[in-house]
């Protein structure tokens, strides 16, 4: 079996709002599913590497926030990029904190959902969270955005520690040269407007990059 069967699987995208106590951080996943609804359980794969991991098993409880195909991309650049162990991912994001302690991303999401750890599961490389939501929105509002949608339209892709990681060949499909962001992977290939053309406060739009961080395609 190759490791392509799995992208027949369905994923969303999702901010993990959590505290540890000092300071509140978010972390992009993609592998949120609902497991019952009596009770309302779901389960939240997230890397061991990552920052929420440690806060989540610490405090027990975290948000759900479903991103839209509004959500920016410089919104999951942001929070799938970097680390909250050194960095102040919401520095720069609209989002509000509940009764409870943890954020909830406010940049054009579905809804959200507060959640408290029932149980969980290690593996090799991810902690799989089951835990009950206790509380939500009242609506949904616009389109969740799907991990096909992020990679097919918004042309971003995964981060190492994500489930659905996987090392891809770079193809080039026009005569554009193809320029890398060596931060996220991101691809900047335009027929009609180079790289160097663009004006030197352009940044990646997923990861928020400066035009420095792109190296051209060899």
């Amino acid at each position: 079996m190759t490791d392509d069967v799995f992208r027949t699987l369905s994923y969303g995208m999702y901010a993990i709002g959590v505290n540890n106590e000092k300071k509140v951080s978010a972390c992009i996943v993609n592998t949120v599913v609902q497991v019952s609804n009596h009770p309302n359980l779901i389960a939240v794969s997230i890397s061991h590497d990552n920052y929420s991991n440690e806060c989540i098993k610490k405090d027990g409880i975290f948000t759900v926030s479903v991103l839209s195909e509004d959500t920016s991309g410089a919104v999951i650049g942001a929070l799938g990029f970097t680390s909250g162990r050194d960095t102040d991912k919401l520095k720069n994001i609209n989002y509000r904190v509940l009764e409870e302690g943890v954020p909830v991303v406010k940049e054009h999401i579905c809804c959200w959902f507060l959640c408290r750890v029932s149980r969980s599961i290690e593996t090799e490389m991810h902690t799989v969270f089951l835990a009950e939501v206790i509380a939500g929105s009242e609506a949904v509002k616009g389109k969740p955005m799907t991990y096909d949608y992020y990679r097919r339209v918004i042309k971003g892709r995964a981060p190492k520690n994500a489930p659905t990681y996987m090392e891809e060949p770079l193809k080039k499909e026009t005569d554009a040269e193809n320029w890398i962001c060596t931060v996220c992977g991101y691809v900047y290939s335009d027929p009609f407007v180079p790289l160097e053309e663009l004006p030197d406060d352009w940044v990646c739009p997923i990861c928020g990059a400066p035009k420095t961080a792109f190296r051209r395609q060899q």
